[in-house]
């Protein structure tokens, strides 16, 4: 089932998504054009970051922050198109890109989940952690949470109508799942977090594993604040027909709140991780701004 996907314009363009008739329309086209330069700003530096600095690459929690920041980045590029023309996601569509931008956070919905079994592993059970999670292994973890999320978009486009339904249900449901899961994993990690690691004596290891369970923790519970509101919307207009609609893309409040950890999440491994902090100051904003490196 290919959804709708009409125009207003007469002359066949999309057209803005404010008509500019009030100062909250420019107030928010200001917002739109800012917040897709602010992610774009932070996530992509992360991704050069990690891409160019050998010592981070070969760090597995590296590849599944590079996976975030990769969407991250995209997620700011397609706020300029969500967020300044008159796009509408979901049924009945206008204008929309059939899911195919907002499926980029399903994709860091799954890598948030591969990565906090990664942490858990590799902090509780360090021997199967060093045999079995390999390199290869992470990197196709996070090869398939692009396949699921894309795949399942593409199904829901051009299966059968009952057929997409089916789908489109069992999603809500799979997610629930997963946010349930999160949720469980989030908690567990922070008791290893608070108690298990004070424990053990002072050593390098023990710093770099708190660093990067509070940095997981941290990313998965902002993530889930902003993203909760915007299912719990569509859930309750799938459901049971009621919940809240809006014009645009560009004037939904909850999509904005979802799309805002494009921005949160690199900010977080940013604040959370020294080395970071530091390879992207030599490698990225060092060689933009002389000064800043020499600081």
């Amino acid at each position: 089932m290919l959804l709708s996907n009409t125009t207003d314009s007469l002359t066949g363009g999309v057209p803005l998504s404010v008509d500019f008739d009030s100062p909250v329309d420019y107030l928010v086209f200001i917002f739109q054009i800012s917040f897709a330069t602010t992610a774009v700003l932070i996530a992509g530096p992360v991704v050069i970051t990690i891409l160019v600095t050998r010592s981070l690459r070969l760090q597995n929690r590296f590849i599944f922050m590079l996976n975030t920041s990769i969407c991250d980045t995209l997620v700011g590029f397609s706020v300029y198109y969500l967020g300044l023309f008159d796009v509408q996601e979901g049924y009945p569509s206008r204008n929309s890109t059939y899911y195919m931008l907002p499926s980029l956070l399903g994709v860091n919905i799954l890598t948030f989940l591969f990565a906090q079994f990664d942490r858990y592993f590799a902090v509780c059970h360090p021997f199967i952690y060093t045999r079995f999670i390999t390199r290869r292994v992470v990197i196709s973890a996070n090869v398939y949470c692009w396949f699921h999320a894309y795949i399942q978009s593409i199904l829901l486009n051009f299966l059968p109508l009952s057929k997409s339904i089916q789908l489109h249900v069992f999603s809500i449901v799979a997610f629930q799942v997963i946010v349930f899961t999160k949720v469980v994993m989030t908690i567990k990690l922070y008791v290893i977090a608070r108690y298990q690691l004070d424990r053990d004596p002072p050593s390098a290891e023990r710093d770099n594993n708190k660093e990067s369970l509070r940095i997981i923790i941290f990313v998965v519970i902002s993530f889930l604040v902003l993203w909760c509101p915007s299912f719990v919307n569509i859930f309750l207009r799938l459901i049971i027909g009621r919940g809240m609609t809006f014009r645009n893309e560009a004037t939904n409040l909850f999509a904005i709140m979802a799309r805002f950890s494009a921005v949160c999440t690199p900010s977080v491994y940013l604040w959370g991780s020294p080395a970071l902090r530091e390879a992207m100051v030599r490698t990225v904003w060092g060689r933009v701004c002389p000064r800043c490196k020499r600081r």
